[in-house]
C-alpha cells in the first residue's frame, strides 16, 4: 500500500484529506515543516501533500529543502491562496502538482492518483534504463565490452549529479551522443541542451557564441545577441573539442566556471547563467598544458569527473554488435534489409577503424548501397578495410604522418606543418637560416613556427643554428 503524508498546520484540513484518501492509502500526518522532516525518514512516504502556509518554515521553503538533499518524492502543493506567482514558484523548485484549497475530493484522489502512476513509471523507467546499462547499452551507444560498460556506468552515475563532467577519446567514439544522454538522464533533462563544436568555430567568432554581444560591439552587431551560456541556463552546455579552444577564451570559460556569470561582449553588466558544464576532447590535454596551449587551471575546473571513451581498436568485440545495429537502422531509413557475409564479419573485426564508430557506420552504410543482394560481402566493402590499411596510414616506416587522413582541419593542418618543415629540415641538416630561405620564410617566423609546433631536432633544441 503507497504511502500519503499530509503537511499542513490545520487539523481540519489534515482530517478532510485523511478520509477522502485512507480508503486506498496508509496516510500519515504533519503539521509542520520541522514535524515532516522526521515524518520523512520514519515514514518513507511515495507522496507528500503540502500546504503552502505553515508555522515557521512555509511550504515552499520546505519543498526547496526536500530537492536538495536530494529526495524525489513528488510533492503535490495544497494553498488557500490561488495566485500564480505561487504556483509557478513552487512547480520551478520541483513540485509535481498544485491545488487550490476548496477542492473537490474527487479531484484530490485523481491528482494523487495520477501523481503516483507517474513517478511509478519513472522509476520502471529509471531501472529501465540503468538494467541496459549494465547490458551495454547506454541510449544510442551501445557496447557490452569491459570498457564501454565501465564507461556506461560511469555516465549514469555522474548524470544525476550536477557534476561538471570531461569526455575524452578520439574522433568518432561516440563523445557527443554520451554528452546528451548525461543530460537527458539528469534533473535538467526538460530543459535546454545547446552543443557548442569549439573546433569548428573561427577564433573571431567563439567568443560572440559563447558569450553573445550587444548591439554596436563591433562592426555588424545591428542587435543584442544571447551566448550559448545564456541559451543554456536551467540545462547544459557541451562545449565540443575544447582542447581547440584558444587561450583568451579559455580564461573567460574558466571565469564563468568560477563565478557562474558572463558578460556580452561590448556589455558591462554580469548576468548570472546556470549551466551544467559538459566538455569533450580528443586531444591529449596534459601535453596540450606541457607546450602552453591549454590552461591548467581550466582543466581541473573541467575535470570534476572524467569519462574515457576507448578507441573502436580497444575493443573489437563490440564491432559486430554495432554493425548489426548499424545495418537495421540504415536499413529502415533505405527501407531494405541486408546482413553481412561471415568474411566480410571477419574483415572488419580485423581492421583497427582509425575513424572509430563514426567510420564503421558510414562503412556499413557505402556498403549496403552498392550490394546487390541482402547479403554484403567482402568485395562491398570499402577498399581500406578489405586490406587492412587505413587511409591515414599508408606512408612508408618512418614517414610522419601529413594529417591527410584526418576529419578535424586544425589537426590535419597542424600534422602536416609538422610533416613539411620536419622534412625540410633534414634535407638541410636542421639548419634554419638555410630552410627558411629555401621554404621563403623569414627566419624569425620560422623560429616561431617551431616553437609553436615544438618540433626540435633530436638531441638538441629547435632553434640552433649549424
Amino acid at each position: 500500500m503507497k504511502t500519503i503524508l499530509i503537511v499542513d498546520d490545520e487539523p481540519a484540513a489534515r482530517y478532510g484529506s485523511r478520509r477522502a484518501l485512507e480508503a486506498k492509502y496508509r496516510v500519515a500526518e504533519a503539521e509542520s515543516a520541522e514535524a515532516a522532516r522526521e515524518a520523512l525518514a520514519r515514514e518513507q512516504p511515495d507522496l507528500v501533500l503540502l500546504d503552502v502556509v505553515l508555522p515557521g518554515q512555509d511550504g515552499i521553503s520546505f519543498l526547496r529543502w526536500m530537492r536538495e538533499q536530494g529526495s524525489e518524492t513528488p510533492v503535490l502543493m495544497v494553498s488557500a491562496l490561488d495566485t500564480a506567482k505561487t504556483a509557478v514558484e513552487a512547480l520551478q523548485i520541483g513540485a509535481a502538482d498544485y491545488l487550490v484549497k476548496g477542492f473537490e475530493l474527487e479531484e484530490l484522489r485523481h491528482r494523487v492518483s495520477n501523481l503516483l502512476k507517474l513517478a511509478t513509471l519513472e522509476k520502471e523507467n529509471d531501472s529501465l534504463r540503468r538494467r541496459l546499462t549494465t547490458e551495454g547499452q547506454f541510449g544510442q551507444m551501445i557496447g557490452r565490452s569491459p570498457e564501454m560498460r565501465h564507461a556506461f556506468e560511469m555516465a549514469d552515475r555522474v548524470a544525476a549529479a550536477d557534476s561538471t563532467v570531461l569526455i575524452l577519446g578520439e574522433s568518432g567514439t561516440g563523445k557527443d551522443l554520451m554528452a546528451q544522454e548525461i543530460h537527458a538522464r539528469s534533473p535538467r533533462a526538460g530543459k535546454a541542451y545547446v552543443a557548442v563544436n569549439c573546433a569548428a568555430l573561427p577564433e573571431t567568432l567563439i567568443e560572440s557564441e559563447l558569450f553573445g554581444y550587444e548591439r554596436g560591439a563591433f562592426t555588424g552587431a545591428a542587435q543584442q545577441k544571447k551566448g550559448k551560456f545564456e541559451l543554456a541556463s536551467g540545462g547544459t552546455i557541451f562545449l565540443d573539442e575544447i582542447g581547440d579552444m584558444n587561450p583568451v577564451t579559455q580564461a573567460k570559460v574558466l571565469r564563468v566556471l568560477e563565478n557562474r556569470t558572463i558578460e556580452r561582449l561590448g556589455g558591462t553588466q554580469s548576468i548570472a547563467v546556470d549551466a551544467r558544464v559538459i566538455s569533450a576532447t580528443h586531444r591529449n590535454l596534459g601535453a596540450e598544458i606541457r607546450s602552453g596551449k591549454f590552461r591548467e587551471d581550466l582543466f581541473y575546473r573541467l575535470r570534476v569527473v572524467t569519462i574515457e571513451l576507448p578507441p573502436l581498436r580497444g575493443h573489437k568485440q563490440d564491432i559486430a554488435l554495432l554493425a548489426e545495429a548499424f545495418l537495421q537502422m540504415h536499413g529502415a531509413r533505405l527501407g531494405r534489409t541486408a546482413r553481412l557475409k561471415r568474411e566480410a564479419v571477419a574483415a572488419i573485426e580485423k581492421y583497427d577503424w582509425p575513424g572509430n564508430v563514426r567510420e564503421l557506420k558510414n562503412a556499413l552504410e557505402r556498403s549496403m548501397v552498392l550490394s546487390r543482394g541482402d547479403e554484403i560481402g567482402v568485395d562491398d566493402l570499402p577498399s581500406e578495410v578489405v586490406h587492412g590499411e587505413a587511409i591515414s596510414h599508408k606512408r612508408g616506416d618512418g614517414e610522419q604522418d601529413n594529417g591527410i587522413g584526418e576529419r578535424d582541419f586544425r589537426e590535419a593542418k597542424r600534422k602536416f606543418e609538422v610533416a613539411y618543415l620536419t622534412r625540410q629540415l633534414v634535407e638541410h641538416r636542421w639548419n634554419v637560416s638555410r630552410t627558411a630561405a629555401t621554404i621563403g620564410l623569414h627566419r624569425q617566423s620560422l623560429q616561431e613556427k617551431l616553437r609553436e609546433l615544438g618540433i626540435r631536432r633530436p638531441g638538441r633544441e629547435p632553434l640552433e643554428e649549424e
